[in-house]
């Protein structure tokens, strides 16, 4: 069962980077802040893509599994990514307001190698912030289990 929720976890995860890495360009480039923090701006566009890439993913998931294509799938595919996606992002989100607040008082550009090699370890967290409420997910039978 461990390595059914890992690959679900990462999974998910998936669609989180991928949102991930498009939203922190789009609002380094955009130079976007809300309070005057990007972060916050991050948090929002980082969300939101990766949430709308996670449904997507989902959806491709689920759809070749059952034969479905149609809007029926795509509101399950929202069901299961919904959660997994929310909890994975709450790690990131943590961490990333730890490292841009405290260690770093916001100094460390988006542009750098270490603002990304810090992005790796919130993805870390946030697989395993994702772990349990994809077991769950999986439990209950709201997501299908990917291997």
């Amino acid at each position: 069962m461990f390595a059914t929720i890992t690959i679900a976890t990462c999974h998910c995860g998936a669609g989180c980077v991928l949102g991930d890495i498009i939203g922190e360009w789009l609002i380094y480039r955009s130079d976007a802040t809300i309070g005057g923090r990007m972060l916050y701006a991050a948090f929002i566009a980082d969300f939101v893509l990766a949430l709308a890439f996670g449904i997507v993913f989902q959806y491709l998931s689920i759809a070749s599994m059952a034969g479905d294509y149609g809007w029926k799938t795509i509101v399950r595919s929202a069901k299961a990514d919904f959660l997994s996606l929310t909890f994975f992002e709450i790690g990131l989100f943590g961490w990333m307001a730890v490292f841009d607040l405290l260690i770093f008082d916001q100094k460390l550009g988006m542009n750098t190698v270490s603002y990304w090699f810090m992005m790796q370890i919130g993805m870390f967290f946030g697989h395993w912030t994702g772990f349990p409420i994809n077991w769950w997910l999986i439990k209950k039978g709201i997501k299908e289990a990917c291997a």
